[in-house]
């Protein structure tokens, strides 16, 4: 299961380089200037930057393990980004069909 969210910013990749180190500092992420990743023991959260937002797309397992990865990413964002109130809606997406 998968969902995404957006946040409009002009630092985009302040944000994403914060949430990957204050989290890899328990958990494995990797990150670079535009694209990141968070991988937390019950799922895990792909960012990418771009001059104006910030992508966020949430995974896991199932419904209770992916709420877990959109609180925890949503408030410590809300927390780095408290200036610019960033409100995140996440989307549901469609699970992608396995293929045989």
């Amino acid at each position: 299961m998968n969902t995404t969210s957006s946040f409009e910013t002009d630092r985009a990749s302040r944000y994403l380089k914060a949430l990957c180190h204050h989290f890899g500092r328990k958990v494995d992420a990797k990150c670079d200037d535009t694209a990141g990743w968070v991988q937390f023991p019950f799922g895990r959260c792909e960012m990418s930057a771009g001059d104006q937002r910030l992508e966020l797309t949430a995974t896991a397992d199932d419904e209770r393990q992916l709420s877990q990865v959109v609180k925890i990413v949503t408030s410590h964002l809300e927390r780095f980004a408290f200036r610019e109130d960033p409100k995140l809606e996440w989307d549901a997406v469609a699970p992608t069909p396995s293929e045989h």
